[in-house]
């Protein structure tokens, strides 16, 4: 039975004999006895089987794929001799399809013990229990076992899913795995980095349960040992049964195949095709042993290839791109009968690529002699030719291969040979009389074609109906593979003849009974039922598919496009830009309306009911689906419109080559055009689906529309759960060149209410088309957008990635966004401005993301250059709007990446390159940089990657390259590490930003129009810190200063330090610097508000010395004040004590009389004005100031008629006169000769309208100027502490005249009397309140008879507590009780004051937030009161009337809405002065009591105490030295103001109108300290909160039309109505009468001074409020204004739709768009 096969392949090598039971020895093989006999397919019979071969040569023992258990019932060896058998080191079993589980496989002790005493039993009831249960048993216990190596074990019922995979995770070793349980997690890991040698992962153990590579066996054993081979076998056979082997590679692929979900298994699928490996077709359930049919998971397989056609002598090359489940291929399928030395596997990969191993083999790496999962697996591949001479095949053709012995897999065997084209069948021969014979026979009589190769036999035979014999003996691998591709070619050419055509198809699999198909789950069948509904409705008509989208998704397409298209012409407005604007939007609102109406198709009503009814898993299914069948249905288009593109071009390209001029090029030019259009309709997926979701929200969003056929108000969170489940979202849609803002925000603001605003770290990727950005993306973190399926990525698509729990140690955010985009210099946009386009998008994304990935592809220079320009400009714009993200550039395609020198070299150049880029880039920006580090952090060393080139080889059917694979990973690790220095931004801020950057790049000002919402959201909230940290400054100096001043009043200081009020204020001021850094280290903006904490340091060490400066100035003036009096005051204690004895002595004349009230008080009145007039004698009283004769006779000096001034105050119009609109009734018209030129010059302007703006603006501003100049001046003078005199009013009065002298001198028109004469009356009249107010302080101060007057009733109850004769001390208490009721009242509503201007600061909207929320609730209250007067006040003078906005709501606060609230506040003052003055008879007494002192020392004491809450009048206590009991006297005291506090406590709010400290004079104080600077076109003011605020731009987000000031068209009398906010992003111009020349609005800031501290971002005017207003007041305003709303001017009808809720609405959202972004 022993032949000597000589090996046919190998030249005495012995590769090619593994398996075999042969032993080759000095270049020959020999096989022992019984070499065939355990083998199905070979002859022998006897037990031989399990001979020992001698004298050099081993046995040839088959106990391989399965054959030894069929034979183990006829031939059972003994239980030793098997297991010896079994380890022979130098027997190595390997096959192609290495033996089946069961057979030849290293088990552990206890493994071995089991199989043993199953073949035991096997042996002695081999009637009872049968093979295929035995077998089965054995299978399913080793199968168990690798499961639980590889940590599977509990994933065969609960699957891997690709959301475990889809995550970022720690870096996978890319060359090992560490242990057993990590080996499916590396393998998993690799290939989806499409690395090709994820199929064999080497362990490098970490820990002592992981074998590595065996290491050579030492033995102490003598020479002589080595005599006796068995008992060495044997000691190695003792030392492998504790070892364990290595898995098979194939195991770990089916392991974790077995372990996944249908979804991970597809992509797994997927990637093993990309990999180039063959795929799983038939394969038997593990546990059940059912063959199941994996259908679902090729159906995201597309394979293209080209067919070369002969025609016309000439070879037309057709590209094909067919899913794979599609194509229709001859079959060619592979099996092997019985153990061969020959590799099946390694044979068939010669035929389809002969440098890689498709299928797996026994010489892969890796290779074990245990196999577990794969006999009876049925794998697949597909050769596809590339169109050129040396393809192998001129067709695609599938080969499958049959896995195992095909005598033992019976079913698979012949459900292949059944589909089969080709059936390839390897036996050992044919001359023997095998198993194998009946089935040979039948192959023989078929019709189908059989190629039979015997390994044994070398002869060739061909029959004439398709059948071949090729002996394999004598030949080498190469001739034979050869020989096998052309009897292939043969058989295929020969189809015309009697063969039956092939028609192979993957689908048609699932017809066949008897297995089972993944696709017929339940969950995956409702998917599939519901995504037919939807592709049925689309083949309906057969329709042709670039036609689908017109007719099924209407609101995407034409209506779509042109909203974009006038959208964007909003930002370039020309002439008369309101009124076009209004058509404009009118315009947009009907393709709105347009939109709704058309957005009931049948196919979204499917769609979205099924996205929203379906379970989670079915939704899955059902978009996978729709994604599967989509595809297929524009496949199938695309093709054939690819195929006509084709001949149409070579038409044209033959007819140019002839010059052909005729009308017949440019019709055929014309038609190649067509097909293009339709090339880029064909194209339809999801994406185009979810597209219209977007529009048919948008539609309904904008015009507020109900649908009965369409829940839109759904989509936002239907897509919401999709883009958390890691669905790609469409942000910028390709075809229409625009982002659907209003669906983003609304489908990222769902996202942040199921996530929370969670952060994360935006990812952006830009390149040239097909640079391969896609893959890159795909094989990084592999993502789910679209690679070259028949279209590129159109637009910018984005895609969340969540962090791992593992990373996030590491990352300081919970997910990274990738945004995807477009290819750069895209073929399609040709023409159609690509430049523009691209520098847009560039921008656009280079702005969203945190880093920005620039793929570079290739080296050729021209390719890099356009890139470089294009980012190197996105990175220039985000430098100037302060915008820092960091960049990685990826060079892809790199020849030699492994070269130091030539990358060094390539680093150079790409710096020299980007430097250059830089220089230019800086012109065009009109910036300063002078190379590319100016314009963001970028190291050359660290952030330039290079990649190898993608395929290993050339397409369609070259592996990816490894070298790919790791390039990327090392991309993805730098991402990573730069990564987590970043705290990326949260969803909603993320959001915010998609806003700003696109809005701003629909203005072609980039850098000026773009207005970082996010930054001025973080500065507003800054301001309203601010605001906090800057009033508990006040409010505490505020207390300090209060204090104080009743110190100097009660004469206890003289002189206030700066020091100590610094010192005073230090706790307070360290606690605000202590907050102010918490807030700046901590807050989740802080990246931001770095920019910003210097200036606001220093604003707030300002405000704080600002403060304290003030109080001291206010002090200063106070002691002076009370020094000025201190000789009054003398006077006042002795007029004091003079009245108490005159009062004593008067009192014992009339004490018989003391119950008659009447009489005391007549008798007390009598004296009391003789005392008064002796007392004063000597003193001048204060008179009255006459304002108005002071007025009159200033004017008269100043040489105006008496006639003129009484004409001007009787009109009264001098009161209003900086609020008038028109000031030509003020000009010259006629006079002397020498005018009249002057005058005609006058009449020409006005009568054009002309001077209307421009002058009585210059006018206004001399009007404001006087004004304020003037008023500080007299403002400014000691009026309180020294008195009124009429020079004061004489210098403002100078003042202003020569203001305006100065102002006529420059002018070539004069002003009439009027004017001036109106100027100073109207200055006058403003200084007037504030003049008589300081007078009536410096009387009431420094009058003595007032003063004098005030102590009578003080005096009388004195006088009557004498007549009725109480002791000393009454009398006494009743006095201080007298003194302390006024100093009371004075400081309770003191401190009522500063806590009501507190409370509302902090809990009252307009007061609490920053300067732009106070400027919202003026406007508000504005118009809820519609008065005009008060409008124009605001216009004007802003601050006057926000001042008295402020004034009207702490009035109202205080005596309507929170009454009870300050009527408790002051109560509780109340009860705090109590408390005091409590403690302080208490304090005071004591101390007279222990120190036995005198009613003097008890005063002073008690005035000591007090000295901070009251002012205490100084007493003389001389007529009181006889008191002596103390205690009585505070019980009196404590008695009489407990009296007092009772009537304080039903004190009216009025009094606090009287005191010193007004609520609303604090708040003005604090809120009014900020910028008034008004815009230079429309006068809306600044609303920044800190007064200087440079070098920040002054902004106002409530801008108004021209007309709102009196605007209007140059030498025209027709207002302005446009915004300013909308001329910036127009191309109108603008007069400047300074410099007397015109400046594009876009350039606005060249202009000068005044607008280069301005920016104005354009906002198309969206502030419905000023609309509203002009149209409610537009009489008035043309009255007031003397200009008219007509022709130019005309308000657009739509303004007169807003009404006064909608104007207070726009007020708010656009305030909340500022504040809350």
């Amino acid at each position: 039975m022993t032949t000597d096969i000589p090996s046919p392949w190998t030249s005495g090598r012995d590769e090619w004999d593994q398996g075999a039971g042969r032993v080759s020895t000095s270049g020959s093989d020999k096989t022992g006895p019984g070499a065939d006999c355990i083998s199905s397919s070979g002859g022998g019979t006897g037990p031989e089987a399990i001979c020992v071969a001698s004298s050099g040569s081993a046995a040839d023992v088959d106990v391989s794929h399965g054959s030894h258990a069929a034979c183990q019932a006829l031939f059972p060896p003994a239980p030793q001799s098997l297991a010896r058998t079994r380890s022979l080191p130098f027997l190595d079993f390997q096959n192609d399809d290495a033996p089946i589980a069961g057979e030849n496989i290293k088990l552990n002790s206890n493994e071995r013990g089991t199989s043993e005493l199953i073949m035991s039993r096997n042996k002695e009831n081999s009637g009872k229990i049968s093979e295929e249960i035995c077998r089965k048993e054995l299978c399913q216990r080793e199968t168990q076992a690798l499961l639980e190596r590889l940590h599977l074990k509990e994933k065969l019922q609960d699957k891997l899913s690709p959301t475990e995979l889809l995550q970022i995770q720690p870096t996978v070793k890319q060359h090992h795995a560490r242990s057993d349980k990590d080996v499916a997690h590396t393998f998993l890991h690799r290939l989806m980095m499409l690395d090709y040698r994820a199929r064999y992962i080497p362990l490098r153990p970490d820990s002592a349960d992981v074998t590595a590579a065996k290491p050579l066996q030492m033995t102490d054993n003598t020479d002589n040992d080595f005599k006796n081979l068995m008992a060495l076998l044997s000691t190695s056979d003792k030392r492998e049964q504790t070892e364990q082997t290595h898995m098979h590679p194939l195991d770990i692929q089916m392991a974790v195949f077995h372990c996944s979900d249908s979804f991970l298994k597809q992509m797994m699928i997927t990637k093993l095709s990309q990999c180039q490996y063959a795929l799983p077709l038939l394969l038997p359930d593990p546990v059940t042993k059912e063959i199941e049919f994996p259908l679902w998971t090729f159906r995201q397989i597309t394979k293209s290839w080209k067919v070369i056609q002969t025609k016309d002598d000439s070879n037309i090359i057709t590209m094909k791109n067919i899913p794979i489940y599609k194509a229709e291929t001859p079959l060619v399928s592979f099996f092997r009968l019985g153990s061969l030395s020959v590799s099946k596997s390694q044979l068939m990969n010669t035929l389809i690529n002969n440098r890689h191993d498709t299928f797996f083999h026994r010489n892969c790496p890796g290779n074990t002699k245990s196999r577990y999962l794969m006999d009876g697996v049925a794998e697949i591949a597909w050769y596809c030719p590339a169109g050129k001479p040396n393809d192998t095949f001129s067709d695609c053709i599938a080969f499958c291969n049959l896995h195992g012995d095909a005598l033992l897999t019976e079913k698979q065997r012949d459900i292949l040979i059944q589909k089969s084209f080709i059936n390839v069948f390897l036996v050992t021969s044919l001359q023997k009389n095998t198993q194998s014979q009946p089935l040979m026979s039948s192959l023989f009589a078929s019709q189908k074609p059989l190629i039979c190769l015997t390994v044994e036999d070398g002869c060739d035979i061909k029959t004439k109906n398709g059948k071949y014999i090729l002996g394999l003996k004598d030949r080498n691998q190469p001739d034979v593979s050869e020989q096998l591709k052309r009897i292939i070619r043969e058989v295929l050419s020969s189809l015309n003849g009697p063969i039956l055509k092939p028609s192979f198809q993957l689908e048609t699999m699932a017809e066949l009974s008897g297995i089972r198909v993944d696709e017929t789950d339940p969950a995956c069948q409702r998917g599939k039922s519901a995504a037919m509904e939807i592709t049925d409705l689309l083949k309906k008509d057969n329709m042709d598919v670039s036609k689908i989208k017109d007719e099924f998704l209407p609101c995407q397409g034409q209506l779509w496009h042109q909203w974009s298209k006038i959208h964007k012409e909003l930002f370039h407005l020309r002439g008369d830009i309101e009124m076009e604007k209004s058509q404009k939007e009118e315009e947009l609102m009907n393709i709105r309306q347009k939109q709704c109406a058309a957005s009931c198709s049948k196919l979204m009503e499917l769609f979205t009911g099924s996205l929203s009814s379906l379970p989670p898993t079915d939704r899955e299914y059902f978009l996978k689906w729709i994604q599967i069948l989509t595809d297929a249905l524009s496949t199938d288009d695309l093709s054939s419109i690819l195929k006509s593109y084709d001949e149409k071009w070579s038409e044209v390209l033959a007819l140019k080559n002839k010059h052909d001029k005729s009308d017949l090029l440019l019709r055929k030019q014309t038609e190649l055009d067509d097909i293009s259009k339709k090339l880029q309709s064909a194209s339809f997926g999801l994406e185009h689906i979810f597209r219209e979701m977007g529009q048919i929200y948008e539609a309904h969003k904008t015009t507020q529309r109900e649908s009965r056929h369409t829940d839109w108000s759904k989509y936002p969170e239907l897509a919401a759960q999709l883009m958390i489940s890691g669905h790609p979202m469409e942000l910028m849609d390709g075809d229409a060149g625009h982002v659907p803002l209003t669906w983003i925000s609304s489908l990222l603001e769902e996202v942040i209410k199921k996530l929370g605003d969670q952060r994360v770290f935006v990812l952006s990727v830009l390149g040239l088309q097909s640079s391969g950005k896609s893959t890159m993306l795909n094989t990084m973190f592999g993502l789910q957008f679209a690679v070259s399926a028949g279209r590129c990525t159109k637009g910018a698509f984005m895609q969340l990635l969540k962090v791992s729990e593992e990373m996030k140690k590491d990352l300081k955010f919970d997910y990274v966004l990738v945004v995807d985009t477009e290819g750069l210099r895209a073929l399609e946009l040709e023409g159609n401005n690509t430049l523009h386009h691209d520098n847009e998008l560039a921008t656009f994304v280079v702005g969203l993301g945190n880093l920005t990935l620039i793929n570079i592809f290739g080296e050729n220079p021209s390719d890099m250059q356009d890139i470089l320009q294009i980012v190197v400009q996105a990175f220039m714009r985000m430098k100037e709007v302060q915008l820092s993200p960091s960049c990685v550039f990826v060079h892809q395609n790199v020849t030699d990446v492994a070269a130091a020198e030539k990358n060094m070299d390539g680093k150079r150049r790409l710096q020299e390159k980007l430097d250059q880029m830089a220089k230019l880039a800086a012109k065009e920006e009109v910036c300063d940089a002078e190379c590319f580090s100016d314009v963001i952090e970028f190291d050359v060393q660290k952030d330039v990657k290079y990649c190898a080139q993608l395929w290993e080889g050339s397409p369609p059917m070259a592996p990816p390259n490894p070298g790919y694979s790791e390039s990327i990973q090392e991309v993805k690790n730098t991402i990573l590490s730069k990564a987590s220095k970043s705290a990326g931004i949260t969803l909603s801020q993320f959001k915010t930003k998609i806003h700003d950057l696109w809005t701003a790049l629909l203005n072609e000002s980039f850098v000026f129009s773009f207005k970082n919402t996010l930054e001025i959201a973080v500065y507003r909230k800054l301001e309203v810190q601010y605001g906090n940290w800057t009033w508990t400054l006040r409010s505490n100096m505020l207390t300090i200063e209060n204090q104080l001043h009743n110190r100097i009043e009660n004469g206890q200081l003289e002189m206030v330090q700066l020091s100590y009020l610094i010192e005073e204020t230090s706790q307070t001021y360290g606690e605000i610097t202590e907050a102010m850094t918490k807030y700046f280290d901590d807050d989740k903006d802080k990246e931001m508000l770095t920019q910003w904490r210097g200036r606001f340091e220093i604003k707030i060490k300002e405000f704080h010395d600002e403060q304290v400066r003030r109080v001291k100035r206010k002090l200063d003036e106070v002691i002076q004040q009370k020094k000025a009096c201190r000789k009054l005051d003398d006077k006042k204690s002795e007029f004091e004590n003079k009245l108490l004895q005159k009062s004593k002595e008067l009192a014992q004349e009339l004490k018989d009389k003391a119950k008659d009230e009447e009489e005391l008080q007549r008798q007390f009145s009598s004296v009391w004005s003789g005392w008064v007039t002796e007392l004063t004698a000597d003193i001048k009283p204060v008179e009255d100031i006459n304002l108005k004769e002071d007025q009159l006779m200033i004017l008269q000096e100043l040489g105006f008629e008496l006639s003129l001034i009484d004409e001007c105050k009787t009109s009264g119009r001098y009161k209003k006169i900086s609020e008038l609109g028109d000031y030509s009734d003020y000009i010259m018209t006629t006079g002397q000769k020498y005018l009249r030129p002057v005058v005609d010059a006058y009449q020409k302007y006005k009568s054009s309208g002309a001077f209307a703006y421009e002058e009585q603006q210059q006018i206004r501003s001399l009007i404001d100027k006087a004004e304020k100049e003037s008023l500080d001046a007299i403002q400014s003078k000691p009026v309180a502490t020294r008195g009124y005199t009429s020079t004061y009013l004489i210098q403002g009065a100078n003042h202003v005249t020569e203001e305006v002298q100065k102002f006529l001198s420059e002018k070539k028109y004069t002003l009439k009397k009027e004017f001036t004469v109106d100027l100073l009356l109207y200055v006058f009249y403003r200084a007037e309140s504030w003049l008589l107010e300081s007078h009536k302080k410096f009387k009431v101060i420094n009058d003595a008879i007032i003063y004098l007057d005030g102590k009578k009733t003080q005096y009388y109850r004195v006088f009557r507590s004498f007549c009725k004769e109480n002791s000393s001390a009454v009398v006494f208490g009743e006095l201080i009780c007298e003194k302390l009721k006024a100093s009371s009242i004075e400081a309770v509503c003191n401190k009522t004051a500063i806590d009501l201007a507190g409370k509302m600061r902090c809990n009252f909207s307009a007061f609490s937030g920053n300067r732009l929320e106070l400027d919202k609730h003026v406007l508000k209250s504005l118009a809820e009161k519609e008065n005009f007067n008060d409008f124009i006040t605001y216009i004007t003078n802003p601050r006057r009337q926000t001042e008295a906005f402020i004034e009207a709501e702490v009035k109202k606060y205080i005596f309507t809405s929170h009454t009870d609230e300050a009527v408790s506040m002051l109560q509780k003052n109340v009860d705090d002065i109590k408390t005091s003055v409590c403690k302080a008879l208490f304090t005071a007494t004591q101390k007279v009591q222990t120190q036995e002192g005198d009613t003097d020392m008890w005063l002073k004491e008690f005035s000591i105490v007090l000295k901070d809450e009251l002012t205490f009048d100084a007493m003389c206590s001389e007529n009181f030295n006889d008191i002596n009991d103390f205690e009585f006297l505070k019980e009196e005291i404590k008695k009489g103001f407990t009296s007092i506090t009772e009537q304080m406590s039903s004190l009216s709010l009025d009094k606090l109108k009287e005191s010193r400290l007004k609520p609303d004079k604090i708040l003005i104080d604090q809120l009014c300290k900020c910028c008034w600077v008004k815009c230079p076109f429309c006068a809306a003011v600044c609303t920044n909160t800190i007064e200087d605020h440079s070098p920040d731009d002054h902004s106002a987000p409530f801008h108004q039309p021209g007309a709102v000031r009196g605007v209007h068209w140059r030498n025209t009398d027709e207002m302005f109505i446009n915004f300013c906010t909308t001329n910036v992003a127009s191309e109108l111009s603008f007069y400047n009468h300074e410099s007397a020349k015109s400046f594009p609005y876009k350039n606005y800031r060249d202009a000068g001074p005044r607008f280069k501290t301005w920016r104005i971002t354009p906002d198309e005017s969206k502030l419905a409020y000023w609309k509203w207003f002009v149209f409610k007041f537009q009489k008035q305003l043309e009255e007031h204004y003397k200009a008219k709303f007509h022709h130019k001017g005309e308000i657009p009808h739509d303004w007169g739709k807003i009404s006064k809720l909608d104007a207070i609405k726009s007020l708010e959202e656009m305030s909340q768009a500022i504040t809350k972004a």
